[in-house]
């Protein structure tokens, strides 16, 4: 056999040791991250649960209206726990969204909490569950993690298209910025970039609402509200209307968009003055590879940094935008919680938003591994 017939059965080989050398140091690193990630978690329960459960409302009564009689309104407290001490209640919310928790071996315990394993001693059990959220005060008892489901891939289709768009112009205007510094399109580009991060979400929300789907509808055909699914009333099924989802996503994007110009052109621009561009350049490397294979790929750093966390915030905060255009997504079912005090499921969507958080920030960490090799996750 050759060396070259050698060679070419090593080389899988080889690329396989390194996958698996990578996957041996980047373990560590994330159990680590999981760790911290968890900690926080367990922080933003017990911080949050404390907070809006200290707030002079009386849950009950709002469920119940304000006529109703006293027996009503202590029966309702005593359904939901609310007769109970605070720290108690703070400690029950906390059991029931642990995945290991403690319960009474109810009548009703399994078809409450659902538990994949329960090992029952006495009148408890220790069960392995997923997170209970409870049930929601104002919507007719349904289960907070049912109302998650219908809104959370609403706003993720709203927050992934977005963010796709910002990151698509925010980097081609950055570029293109640093590549012609101080010139009028340079100029321009920071210009909008100052001006759209500087206007809030809901007043762009506004604007194009009231441009492009009131006056404008005649040419657009966008309508000035709606949500992402209609109802057909000849077949009685629910479909896509994938217009509503154009304005809501070009709002929630323009202060992403003006991020990732910045963060885009001033990286760019100190990438191009470093010395091994200039080697590039005199080496007579076509300015196509030097831009996007050298000089891109290691400003991307702060640009995925930027993204990240954008897409994350968008994911968990698109509250005004939602409302605006009566798209009823995570953010509109959290303003819905908000004015009414709907406690389970107020809580339920922060935990959401905090999850978000921990893992996009994991995500990134890895990300820098393998965008620029000097990152080193095992540390």
């Amino acid at each position: 056999m050759s060396s070259q017939q050698t060679s070419q059965w090593e080389a899988p080989e080889s690329v396989v040791q390194k996958l698996l050398r990578w996957l041996f140091e980047v373990t560590p690193f994330i159990l680590k991250r999981m760790l911290y990630g968890l900690v926080t978690l367990v922080l933003v329960v017990v911080i949050i649960t404390s907070i809006i459960y200290i707030a002079p409302v009386d849950p009950a009564r709002l469920t119940k209206g304000q006529r109703t009689d006293a027996a009503s309104i202590e029966l309702t407290r005593k359904k939901f726990g609310l007769d109970k001490p605070l720290p108690l209640q703070i400690l029950s919310y906390i059991n029931d969204v642990s995945p290991i928790s403690f319960h009474n071996t109810s009548s009703d315990f399994k078809e409450k909490y659902q538990p994949l394993l329960s090992i029952p001693f006495g009148g408890t059990a220790l069960a392995i569950k997923a997170p209970y959220l409870r049930d929601s005060y104002q919507r007719s008892g349904r289960r907070v993690i049912d109302i998650l489901k219908e809104a959370i891939p609403k706003t993720l289709l709203l927050a992934v298209t977005s963010i796709f768009i910002a990151s698509i112009i925010g980097i081609f205007l950055g570029v293109i910025a640093s590549l012609k510094q101080n010139s009028w399109f340079d100029n321009l580009a920071v210009s909008l970039s100052v001006f759209g991060y500087s206007l809030p979400s809901y007043v762009s929300a506004s604007i194009l609402a009231i441009v492009f789907g009131f006056y404008l509808a005649h040419i657009t055909g966008l309508n000035i509200q709606g949500d992402l699914y209609g109802y057909n009333d000849y077949t009685g099924e629910d479909y896509i209307v994938w217009k509503n989802l154009f304005l809501p996503a070009l709002a929630l994007g323009i202060r992403p968009v003006a991020i990732i110009t910045q963060l885009t052109r001033s990286a760019m621009l100190d990438i191009l003055s470093q010395d091994y561009i200039r080697t590039a350049r005199a080496k007579g490397l076509k300015k196509f590879t030097i831009v996007f294979k050298h000089a891109l790929r290691n400003a991307l750093n702060p640009i995925v940094t930027a993204i990240s966390g954008w897409f994350a915030a968008l994911l968990a905060g698109a509250f005004f935008v939602e409302a605006v255009f009566n798209f009823k997504g995570l953010g509109w079912e959290l303003i819905n919680a908000l004015m009414n005090y709907d406690r389970p499921l107020l809580l339920g969507a922060v935990l959401f938003a905090a999850v978000v958080f921990v893992l996009m920030n994991i995500i990134v960490d890895i990300l820098y591994a393998i965008i620029d090799p000097q990152v080193s996750v095992g540390k």
